[in-house]
């Protein structure tokens, strides 16, 4: 039980899948004008992300290695297609619809498919379930609150309740997607910035997560041709 619980606190902060990972971009930038459209699409992912590993971890063992991407996918889709139909009968009409295509695309979403491959087939159903809570809860954290800083920013609100009752004029800018890509740059490097802040202050070397660090890049080694 104490490592299920360790796989639930790590999806929140450690390994969360948008902040640490990036993982889950497209729906992170397209679902978050506001912060209950970022909200629902986090908790329909959460529970596709639940679903699919307990499933798939009860499964593994006796999928056929060869075949077990088209059967994950498979196993995915149903509940992917569970929580469309019950969004569309539960949820308020104004968030199904701006959610639109990006619940079915759940399927494809690399968080869900990752989550099956390099965990559920390889650990039990317990942790499994937990792995799912932890990594949908981060994800929906991250979305909700990209979500309310996008909607506060662009009309002075957050979940539809006017904070600033004199903001009549919306900032389209963070409603688009150019504004997720400003946001979501400045919650990276403000993480990256107080990691390596409390790196110093424990006498240890900070290294930044691979591909988020000059290291990994060649970008400035290109020669004009």
């Amino acid at each position: 039980m104490k490592d299920a619980i360790k796989d639930l606190i790590r999806g929140l902060w450690k390994e969360n899948p948008v902040l640490v990972l990036l993982l889950g971009t497209c729906p992170t930038l397209a679902t978050t004008s506001s912060a209950a459209n970022g909200f629902a699409m986090g908790i329909a992912t959460m529970c596709v992300l639940c679903g699919s590993n307990l499933v798939i971890s009860c499964i593994a063992g006796i999928v056929p290695k060869k075949i077990r991407i088209p059967v994950y996918i498979v196993v995915i889709a149903t509940f992917v297609t569970v929580i469309d139909m019950l969004m569309k009968a539960y949820a308020p009409a104004a968030i199904y619809n701006a959610l639109g295509i990006f619940i079915p695309l759940i399927v494809v979403n690399c968080i869900v498919l990752g989550r099956a491959e390099a965990f559920a087939s390889k650990h039990g159903p317990v942790r499994s379930v937990f792995d799912g809570i932890g990594m949908g809860l981060g994800f929906t954290l991250a979305l909700t609150m990209l979500g309310a800083l996008r909607e506060f920013l662009g009309s002075g609100s957050i979940f539809e309740v006017k904070i600033i009752t004199a903001w009549t004029t919306d900032f389209l800018l963070m409603s688009a997607a150019p504004g997720a890509f400003i946001i979501v740059g400045i919650i990276l490097a403000a993480k990256n910035y107080f990691a390596r802040r409390a790196a110093i202050k424990a006498g240890k070397l900070y290294v930044p997560p691979a591909g988020l660090d000059c290291h990994n890049c060649s970008i400035c080694n290109l020669e004009d041709k």
